[in-house]
């Protein structure tokens, strides 16, 4: 009847109980059991996953102690796990008139308020549970869960300090904690908090984890890599750890390093798409495009809707010049993820190195529509004009792209280009001060663009006022 690894205070005491209370049900009798006895038979079928013989068992607790709010709670209990919500507040109701100082009455109630999204109300049950409970720690990692869920992401974190001082060692909290200082974009004081914490719990893998991602945000990779190899000599099998400290070796452009690490991370869980992807990534930095695609392949067999590993199988292509055949892999990539500007910058390049100009067009205009600030997609639309020959509408998308970026030097000095071409001397002048004015030291810009521009002597003048 019991499993080996059912585990109570008092195992043999428990088994005594199940089994009288069992023998009771066949004899169809009446036994007299204490509310100890009624709690762990009631836990030993929850355990079970038998919630409607444990329900049984608490109408029988209830009717030798109809006084005991444990057994109400229990009954709510049940009825949540059975998704009987309006029954459940009934009992938490007869709960709470019988025993107003039982905080798992407002523990159960503030989580049924809270998925109801009833956040207010499930906060003054957990306030009102923290009066009356001796362990808090849960408590206020539940207030906390209810504070982001309401966006205050200041006081969740308040109230995860707080479990974390009454238990260090509560693993969601280090981890919550970590979620609220990333979304409030205070990394400087998560690195404060985990060092201090660290001081505390040196041997705390998951301090150093977050720890490792704090510092990655900020780019500071050294850094990061170091916490990441304290959380893997911590804790070997730590998956999460090698596979970030893979991404902190590609920030360094380490990446041949990088793919050992995330090939690591095979030894303790199954391949997954997302690692695959980032391998391939690594090979196609290294312009091993053969392994690039090989990788990605890999990754788009285990999860066909991740976008970024159709877009880079095409990338690979495009690289080798196979123009035609990366635009299955963009279009492929668009239908999983129609908004990303980048998908659409490279299958608009691809339509323009194979000459359908009104394709690539379609394409531009989507990247412009998307992400008007990248600054490269005005140069390279412009530009497919003006090779085109269709130099006013060069000189109108530039005209655009300035409008968005006021202070982007590089699409001045394109401008200056397109209009000396067109004859417009007066214009690019005008142009080319403002661009010298923007950035100087990027006039080289022009002549890379329009290198006969060099010998202008009107042009170099101009420049050398501002360049001494």
């Amino acid at each position: 009847m019991f499993d080996d690894d059912f585990e109570f205070d008092n195992p043999e005491e428990a088994r005594s109980s199940v089994e009288r209370y069992e023998e009771m049900i066949r004899n169809k009798d009446q036994y007299f059991f204490d509310a100890d006895a009624f709690e762990k038979i009631i836990d030993y079928y929850i355990e079970k996953n038998d919630p409607v013989k444990a329900l049984q068992v608490v109408e029988y607790a209830l009717n030798q102690h109809p006084y005991a709010s444990s057994f109400f709670v229990k009954q709510a209990q049940l009825f949540i796990m059975t998704n009987q919500t309006a029954k459940a507040f009934k009992m938490l109701e007869k709960a709470e008139s019988l025993e107003t100082s039982n905080p798992d009455i407002y523990i159960l109630r503030g989580t049924l308020l809270e998925n109801q999204d009833r956040h207010q109300e499930a906060l003054e049950n957990y306030q009102q549970a923290l009066l009356y409970a001796e362990d808090t720690d849960e408590i206020c990692l539940q207030i906390a869960y209810v504070y982001q869920n309401l966006g205050n992401y200041e006081d969740a974190i308040v109230f995860l300090k707080r479990c974390l001082e009454t238990n260090m060692e509560n693993q969601d909290a280090l981890y919550e904690l970590a979620f609220c200082y990333d979304v409030l974009d205070r990394q400087e004081e998560s690195i404060r908090f985990y060092e201090q914490y660290i001081d505390e719990e040196p041997y705390s893998y998951a301090a150093w984890y977050n720890l490792g991602n704090a510092y990655i945000k900020l780019e500071m990779y050294e850094k990061a890599i170091d916490a990441y190899d304290y959380a893997i000599l911590i804790k070997e099998n730590f998956a999460a750890a090698y596979f970030n400290k893979g991404n902190a070796l590609v920030g360094l452009e380490r990446y041949m390093e990088a793919i050992s690490v995330y090939r690591q991370t095979f030894e303790y869980e199954q391949p997954d798409a997302e690692t695959y992807c980032c391998m391939g990534e690594c090979y196609e930095k290294l312009e091993m495009m053969d392994e690039a695609r090989s990788f990605y392949k890999k990754a788009v067999k285990l999860d066909a809707r991740l976008a970024e590993a159709w877009f880079g199988i095409g990338v690979t292509l495009d690289f080798e010049e196979r123009w035609f055949e990366s635009l299955h892999f963009y279009k492929k990539a668009l239908e999983l993820d129609a908004n990303n500007p980048e998908y659409w910058f490279a299958l608009g390049d691809s339509y323009s190195k194979l000459g359908n100009v009104e394709e690539a067009e379609h394409a531009y205009e989507k990247v412009m529509e998307l992400a008007p600030d990248d600054v490269e997609i005005w140069l390279d639309y412009s530009s497919l004009m003006f090779e085109e020959g269709k130099f006013d509408e060069a000189i109108a998308i530039i005209s655009e792209g300035i409008k968005v970026n006021t202070q982007s030097a590089e699409l001045y000095y394109r401008m200056v280009a397109y209009l000396f071409a067109n004859g417009q001397y007066n214009e690019a002048v005008s142009y080319l001060e403002q661009a010298l004015v923007a950035d100087p030291e990027k006039c080289e810009l022009l002549f890379d663009y329009l290198p006969q521009l060099q010998n202008n002597k009107v042009i170099i003048d101009i420049i050398n006022r501002y360049i001494s």
